[in-house]
């Protein structure tokens, strides 16, 4: 069964609060921590090997001095590239604003469209490979 959630990205005020918070209890979930230059995500590794899997879901999190509850983003997983691009002819019909049509969004195999739901929630729907 494929997972409904690809990943959540949110913008905290403070990055090291923010770790330290979530650590706290995603620790006791199992999720394992990876810190980079500018963002910090949990994920829970491959139960049978250990080994971190790029098509995991995860969490995580950048910093936003400026940030404003909602600032994040909730990404759903797709089965396929038509899937989301007969999403994206939709989105206008059904309230969303914002839309920034399916592409390549962070490099070759990952195929993204984002917008927002009628409230300003950030959504993207995303097929890895």
């Amino acid at each position: 069964m494929r997972p409904l959630l690809s990943h959540v990205d949110l913008r905290v005020r403070d990055r090291a609060a923010a770790a330290e918070f979530y650590d706290a209890f995603l620790n006791l979930l199992g999720a394992v921590k990876s810190v980079g230059e500018e963002f910090t995500s949990y994920s829970i590794p491959d139960t049978e090997t250990g080994a971190d899997d790029p098509d995991a879901d995860w969490f995580g999190f950048c910093e936003d001095p400026a940030m404003t509850p909602g600032s994040g983003r909730v990404c759903f997983r797709a089965p396929t590239r038509g899937t989301i691009d007969a999403i994206a002819t939709i989105l206008p019909a059904i309230g969303a604003r914002n839309i920034e049509m399916p592409h390549e969004a962070y490099g070759a195999g990952y195929y993204a469209c984002f917008f927002e739901d009628p409230d300003g929630n950030k959504l993207e729907l995303v097929v890895i490979g």
